[in-house]
């Protein structure tokens, strides 16, 4: 097993992964737990193959689950959703010392860390990922959210869950789809600051995508150690480091948003082909190399994700695109930062793009054959 610290101080905590550790998760837990009964959020999905190993382990413990088991989807990143979560763990009598066990992918993580930081001006949350993406970005940093009707995550808080137990046996079962989805954040970490992790994955990622033990399990350690490093240096994203993280993002979101935040685009999906298209337009502005945007494209293109606009089919201009964008949380004083690149490696927070040219090349992305 690997464990990574997150070091905030007082409120550091331990993001351990290895496999087993759902099926022993009450073991893992009873530090944190002061209760005989533990509540636990899921989706259908997740409770149909994890439900039973995780209440026997909480069994053998002598701790009784108590479960609210949500509709899968994105969709269930919703206020009504925020409500229900809030309500029920006011009915099972959380405290703000108890902690309430996330279990599933980014969807239940984000949804239930954020229903944490509001019960009560804040109770404890256990984050138990059960996907690539979670495992390796959304379980990790404390960022919390819900989605309402103009846009993706507007509504949320930075809440650091007290411990995260990224089970890899998880992703066994995990659609293929999903796991590819989840790699994009694994390659993001690659593209953004560690050029040899991302040679790496160029040698690995079919061994990464395979789940060979090995190279999964250090795929997603080196992630969960360059997000651990830069949520350490800035935890709320008030400088620029942290916001390196949402490479791809920008692009992504926007075009999520067109796609309805559906599954005809799984959010990975959609910043793997953000971070071609950011990659593109760095190569526009003269700050990559044709060369090396290329690199990026066929690194997305290996692993089985999107990689070109065209392939969305999409009834919109890049006006369009744009437009979403205005609605980005990360808008500041009326601008809106990209994260570009340098060099594969090298990214950097850009406050000087103007929309109109974000419209001129994303409506050349559209037209390209």
């Amino acid at each position: 097993m690997a464990v990574v610290p997150v070091e905030l101080g007082g409120r550091s905590y331990e993001v351990r992964i290895g496999k087993d550790l759902l099926r022993d998760a009450a073991r893992q837990c009873a530090p944190l737990l002061r209760k005989s009964s533990v509540p636990i959020v899921t989706d259908a999905n997740v409770a149909r193959r994890w439900r039973e190993p995780v209440e026997a382990s909480f069994a053998r413990e002598g701790v009784e689950p108590h479960w609210l088991v949500l509709d899968p989807g994105e969709a269930a990143k919703s206020w009504e959703n925020l409500q229900r979560v809030t309500d029920w763990l006011l009915a099972e009598q959380v405290e703000r010392g108890d902690h309430v066990l996330a279990l599933g992918g980014g969807v239940i993580g984000d949804l239930v860390g954020f229903a944490a930081a509001i019960l009560k001006r804040g109770c404890g949350f256990i984050q138990l990922p059960t996907t690539l993406l979670a495992q390796v970005d959304s379980s990790v940093g404390g960022k919390t959210a819900i989605n309402t009707g103009a846009g993706k995550n507007l509504i949320g808080a930075f809440h650091q869950p007290s411990l995260v137990l990224a089970d890899l046996g998880a992703l066994a079962t995990l659609p293929d789809r999903e796991m590819r989805a989840g790699y994009a954040e694994v390659l993001k970490y690659g593209v953004l600051g560690d050029a040899p992790f991302f040679d790496w994955l160029s040698a690995h990622g079919v061994e990464v995508l395979a789940r060979e033990e090995g190279s999964l399990e250090h795929a997603v350690a080196t992630s969960v150690a360059a997000k651990a490093r830069i949520v350490a240096e800035d935890e709320r994203e008030t400088a620029d480091r942290r916001a390196l993280l949402n490479l791809g993002h920008t692009f992504g979101h926007a075009l999520e948003a067109e796609t309805g935040f559906s599954d005809r685009l799984l959010h990975g999906e959609a910043v793997a082909l953000g971070m071609v298209l950011a990659a593109r337009y760095s190569a526009r502005r003269g700050e990559i190399s044709d060369a090396d945007a290329e690199r990026v494209t066929r690194a997305v293109n290996a692993a089985g994700l999107p990689s070109e606009i065209t392939a969305l089919g999409l009834d919109c201009d890049g006006r369009r695109l744009a437009e979403h964008m205005l609605h980005d949380k990360k808008m500041d004083a009326g601008t809106l930062p990209f994260v570009l690149l340098r060099a594969i490696g090298d990214a950097y927070v850009a406050r000087d793009v103007e929309l109109a040219d974000i419209t001129e090349f994303l409506n050349g992305e559209l037209r390209a054959d």
